[in-house]
């Protein structure tokens, strides 16, 4: 019954994201005067719809996007032509004059418009939604207003030359008395790569020394400038939870399940995944005694973590688990602060997918560890059980996923059509319609095995229990 569920939640979140980035082809298309004759949701075969005016709006077999079919383009699922019928009128057409309601009449630079109209809705949608969430749920991080307690301090870090290991509680940073972590980020901010004298509670005895923030140049800082430098925060007053567990990985040999609370690994009591992963790093991939709290109960498992590629850090010491965030503070903000909000996100977002598109080229992020429609219609099942706010953060998520995949210059996407506008500028002429249908068709199949790809690799990581 389970399963039913899952796939009704993803149908209605992929539908969504699709009507969003059809709708906005099909308007601006209108808006530019040219016919459409097809709307599908979905791909492939007609399965049900009705016609309005010139247009045929459908739902499609291959339900894993959909496209706008417009007068004097080539088909949009791939198959070029829809149906003999189709078939015939094209070749008849071949030759003849194009009608001014066609796609080909309009000038290029309104198809620019028309091909990047749905990647911008989803972006639109991605923006819309994360102002919402920054609008009535901003959620800040708890630990920061909270005293400034070291969870880890790596080997070999200048926290670590200065004395400070994990438990002490910093009682000065710079001029702050006491501070909140949010006061160690602002004054590091203010004070980049400068010696700032620091104090901090030790075994119950205070030490003193200096701490620079060392930031390259034109670089932003951001807290993982802090904890490079060996101040690790203890970001939950608890032991991390275990949200779920990774196929095949370090913790499902070892015997983690959801629902897990992570106590301890060898003499270490971790409060954040950040702390977990420095240690990892220091222990060099060597077993690690887990300390296990399930269901009240006391275990003890033994675990030998991997190297896993991540975006934009390459290959690090892991086991193979998410884990569910620190406690964190709702904010409600002003509706100004929400939108600058939401661009940081919708900025920060789009930075990582760029990273990982660059890292899958680069050989930095293996191709299998890709999601497909099933990976994702897990993701959304476990974000729809926790609430609504986590699951309109993953729908901007994905929303942003579909709209810069899209401009990535290949056909049957928008940024294919980008292209050949682009080069049929240069060559002040049409490309021909035949060599189009050809490269479609070709396109079509590395899209449709590319999809059977990501869904072996789906499939094999499912984790059957």
């Amino acid at each position: 019954m389970h399963i039913v569920i899952v796939v009704i939640e993803f149908a209605i979140v992929l539908g969504l994201l699709v009507l969003i980035h059809e709708l906005g082809h099909f308007i601006v298309a209108k808006l530019c005067g040219v016919r459409v004759e097809t709307f599908s949701i979905g791909f492939g075969t007609r399965i049900v719809g009705f016609h309005h005016g010139d247009t045929d709006y459908r739902i499609s077999l291959i339900p894993l996007g959909g496209y706008v079919k417009m007068a004097g383009e080539l088909g949009g699922d791939g198959s070029v032509l829809n149906s003999e019928e189709e078939r015939s009128a094209e070749q008849a057409a071949i030759g003849a004059p194009p009608r001014p309601d066609d796609l080909t009449s309009k000038p290029r630079w309104q198809r620019v418009l028309i091909a990047i109209a749905g990647p911008v809705s989803n972006f639109l949608l991605s923006f819309l939604l994360l102002f919402i969430v920054a609008h009535y749920h901003h959620e800040v991080d708890h630990y920061l207003n909270g005293p400034a307690r070291v969870d880890y301090v790596p080997r070999g870090t200048l926290a670590a030359q200065d004395g400070l290991s994990a438990g002490d509680t910093i009682t000065r940073f710079n001029r702050v008395l006491n501070p909140t972590w949010e006061q160690i980020y602002d004054e590091s901010v203010l004070n980049l790569n400068r010696p700032l004298p620091i104090t901090f509670l030790h075994n119950g005895q205070t030490h003193s020394s200096t701490f620079t923030v060392s930031v390259p140049p034109n670089t932003e800082f951001d807290a993982g400038n802090l904890m490079a430098e060996g101040l690790i925060p203890q970001m939950d007053p608890g032991p991390i939870q275990v949200l779920s567990v990774t196929p095949n990985s370090p913790a499902s040999r070892a015997g983690l399940q959801p629902g897990d609370d992570l106590v301890s690994i060898d003499n270490l009591h971790p409060h954040s995944v950040y702390a977990l992963l420095s240690f990892l790093k220091d222990n060099k991939g060597a077993t690690d005694r887990l300390g296990i709290l399930r269901h009240g109960q006391r275990l003890t498992l033994l675990a030998t973590p991997q190297k896993m590629a991540t975006p934009d850090v390459g290959e690090e010491y892991r086991l193979g688990f998410t884990y569910r965030p620190p406690m964190a503070d709702i904010q409600h903000l002003p509706l100004g602060a929400a939108m600058r909000q939401s661009l940081k996100d919708n900025r920060d977002g789009s930075m990582l997918i760029l990273r990982v598109i660059k890292g899958l080229f680069t050989h930095h992020v293996a191709v299998n560890q890709m999601m497909g429609p099933v990976g994702i219609a897990q993701q959304i099942d476990l974000a729809t059980q926790m609430g609504i706010w986590p699951l309109l953060n993953l729908v901007s998520v994905i929303s942003l996923n579909l709209g810069i995949l899209n401009l990535l210059p290949f056909p049957l996407l928008d940024g294919g059509m980008i292209f050949f506008l682009i080069v049929e500028s240069i060559m002040r002429r049409d490309v021909n319609q035949r060599f189009k249908e050809v490269v479609y068709q070709v396109a079509f199949v590395c899209i449709i095995l590319f999809t059977f790809f990501v869904l072996f690799n789906d499939i094999s990581r499912l984790h059957l229990r």
